[in-house]
């Protein structure tokens, strides 16, 4: 089993430890493991440490600051191996981790996309655990945190990744895996286990991440209302929160109007709001000074915070679509989807298009979109026809359907270890280049499984529209339209153009 380790991190002190924990435990060994550093700078030029028992297979690569989704993103896309398990920097997998990640993924059918491992948080001995602790050890039992969770190559291609519109490691993998499932695909969860420490924090920790409403809302806004149950998450108290804050604001506004006894009324129920939440955050804690008195005064602080913070993310939601959203590029296999396959030819005479062919480029051309050609011709290889003939046969495609801002043409055979035939990514990297978008910008329109295999190995989505050619097999995971319009108005953003094949 073939995977890789990716890591987010900030730099902070508790990375040594979860480098430690993976380079000191038994079984196969990943391999890579990319150390993504998401500082905006590097503190003084310091560089992050990296123990000796994974220094060979570690990359590290600088995000500059992007967030955790976007650097997340980075990380797999840096990797080549059909499953990429993610680790936050402040878990420590256990002794056996490797060993249970190997039974986690074998033999896992080709329609899960992700397997969540076990996180385990220890509370202090001897003491109730505070607000924070309490909080900290509800992770483990959220669903589909990159805490430990390990996807599928390919179903984080054709997502697009995670949603780089989060800011905050909070809400992006519950974003994820609601995708992945809209899309046909399933998620499993695993025995491997990995520790998640209770790391430190400040007092008005609860206050800062009020934050996270910004986060539901775009969740809302992408997923619609009932998201919460999909993930198995909860509202919370927002009502409450709601309360609690229109009886502030509404004491406030009397008492400037001059109505006392209102604006009295108005601030007592606020009060008894406030006091209620202090009393539930204090019950189940260790209930010494210091816990009561931060109880007291983030539950006066967080109503205001988490009401703001939900009104802001639902004006910032507004129109939000289901992420990557529209392609910057699309790139049309030729022979079986752009003109109609005659084998080896060299004559332009011969050329007819697909039916659609036109009306979806010009489409494509409409909606903004850079328009390319990847094909593979062996028959050059082969002695069949010569560079000439293709050439000629291109222009009339040319003619027919009017400029692609790149041609990407593969004269090798199948025996020539060439980086470029299709299903290897080579055309497709040089074609996202040529037309100076990346790979995963792209989205390749094929009719076999080389051109849905070239794209992913590339990071590049792929929609397949079947022609008496395409295989029965070749379908199973891909991404199917009807027909090329279809595929072009997926590549476009539109919802639905194309869908995954179970």
């Amino acid at each position: 089993m073939s995977y890789s380790v990716v890591i987010p991190t900030l730099g902070r002190p508790c990375l040594a430890a979860c480098l430690d924990a993976l380079a000191g435990a038994r079984g196969p060994r990943p391999e890579r493991v990319v150390l993504v550093d998401d500082r905006p700078a590097p503190r003084g030029g310091t560089r992050l440490e990296v123990p000796d028992g994974l220094a060979k297979i570690t990359e590290v690569v600088a995000s500059g600051g992007v967030g955790p989704a976007a650097a997340r993103n980075l990380g797999w896309r840096c990797t080549a191996t059909p499953w990429v398990a993610f680790l936050d920097d402040d878990v420590r997998v256990t002794a056996d981790w490797p060993e249970r990640l190997a039974a986690d993924l074998a033999d896992r059918p080709p329609q899960v996309a992700g397997v969540q491992g076990r996180i385990e948080v220890p509370l202090p001995q001897g003491r109730r655990p505070t607000d924070w602790e309490r909080g900290t050890a509800g992770l483990a039992g959220a669903l589909w945190i990159t805490a430990d969770m390990a996807y599928r190559r390919t179903a984080l291609v054709e997502s697009g990744g995670f949603d780089e519109r989060f800011p905050r490691a909070f809400r992006e993998d519950a974003d994820l895996a609601l995708r992945l499932e809209d899309d046909g695909w399933t998620l499993a969860r695993g025995t491997r286990r990995t520790v998640h420490p209770v790391r430190p924090a400040p007092w008005w920790i609860s206050v800062r991440q009020q934050a996270g409403n910004a986060d539901d809302a775009l969740m809302r806004a992408v997923h619609g209302p009932g998201w919460y149950e999909r993930a198995g998450e909860t509202p919370g108290r927002r009502s409450g929160h709601l309360a609690i804050t229109a009886a502030g604001l509404a004491a406030a506004g009397l008492a400037a109007a001059g109505r006392r006894r209102a604006a009295a009324l108005a601030a007592a129920g606020a009060l008894a709001g406030v006091g209620e939440f202090a009393a539930a955050r204090i019950a189940p804690g260790p209930r010494t000074a210091r816990e009561i008195a931060a109880m007291a005064a983030t539950s006066a602080a967080i109503p205001p915070a988490a009401v703001w913070h939900w009104l802001r993310g639902l004006v910032r939601a507004r129109g939000a679509r289901p992420w990557p959203g529209p392609a910057k590029a699309v790139l049309f296999d030729r022979d079986g989807t752009l003109v109609r396959d005659v084998p080896y030819n060299g004559d332009p005479e011969k050329v007819e298009l697909m039916p659609g062919a036109r009306q979806a480029v010009e489409l494509a051309r409409r909606r903004g979109l850079a328009v390319g050609v990847v094909s593979n011709q062996s028959g050059i290889a082969r002695g069949l026809l010569t560079r000439e003939q293709v050439d000629a046969v291109n222009r009339r495609v040319a003619e027919l359907l009017g400029p692609f801002g790149t041609w990407q043409i593969c004269p090798h055979g199948d025996g020539d270890g060439c980086g470029c035939r299709k299903p290897a990514p080579g055309m497709v990297e040089r074609a996202a280049a040529e037309l100076r978008v990346r790979p995963h910008e792209c989205v390749m329109i094929g009719d076999i499984g080389a051109d849905v295999a070239a794209a992913r190995a590339a990071g590049a989505r792929s929609v397949l529209v079947p022609t008496p050619q395409t295989r029965t097999e070749e379908l199973t995971g891909a991404r199917v339209a009807d027909n090329l319009m279809d595929a072009v108005r997926f590549a476009a953003g539109d919802t639905p153009g194309a869908s995954l094949w179970a």
